[in-house]
């Protein structure tokens, strides 16, 4: 198969599970529109892209950094989700949709790459994949190929979640985004205790 469209799949097989970034996506899509949805989305394609690199060169260094130094980014990712969990729990829906506070794309990317890039099983997923791939010789550029197809696929996930949602965004009135931030919220906070947890558990 080619290394792109392996890449791609790839890509889009990790991106697609449900994931606090997915629920962000969910809710800034319905809330700020599906361009914000879409820049969150990013964020977490671009710390896949970042992970297949890894994996894909063999970056030994890098994989065994991140690896060694899992438990710290987990406590980070744990602690960040959580504080982001409470604030969209707390956060009140706007009267109208002129009135509702667009999330700055800085800050929609950069939350998303912080929650994927310091989750330490999207690293041990992708250095699980490609190594079911070690049968296969992959020279430089179709190492290339192989990344950007990463890329492309979790890219095309995240414009199919954004668009998907920001359809129903018109449909959904203040108690409906109410609801949304309860949902996304609990979520959030759910994800972020267990990750915590499973920290307790490995260290105790």
């Amino acid at each position: 198969m080619d290394a792109l469209v392996t890449g791609a799949l790839v890509g889009f097989s990790i991106a697609v599970p449900v994931c606090p970034v997915g629920l962000l996506c969910i809710r800034r899509s319905l809330s700020d529109g599906r361009l914000a949805g879409f820049v969150t989305g990013m964020g977490a394609a671009a710390a896949d892209t970042l992970y297949g690199l890894a994996a894909a060169f063999s970056l030994t260094a890098l994989t065994n950094f991140l690896v060694d130094h899992r438990t710290s980014f987990q406590l980070c990712g744990g602690l960040f989700m959580l504080g982001l969990g409470v604030a969209t729990l707390r956060s009140r829906p706007a009267a109208s949709a002129a009135d509702r506070p667009a999330h700055h794309p800085g800050v929609a990317f950069a939350s998303a790459f912080t929650i994927t890039a310091t989750n330490p099983m999207t690293v041990l997923a992708f250095i699980g994949i490609l190594a079911g791939l070690s049968h296969t010789a992959f020279d430089t550029f179709s190492s290339l190929r192989l990344v950007l197809g990463v890329f492309l696929g979790s890219a095309a996930w995240w414009l199919i979640l954004s668009n998907g949602a920001a359809h129903f965004s018109r449909k959904l009135q203040s108690g409906g985004f109410r609801a949304l931030n309860l949902i996304a919220g609990t979520g959030i906070v759910l994800i972020a205790l267990w990750q915590l947890a499973q920290l307790a558990l490995c260290l105790g």
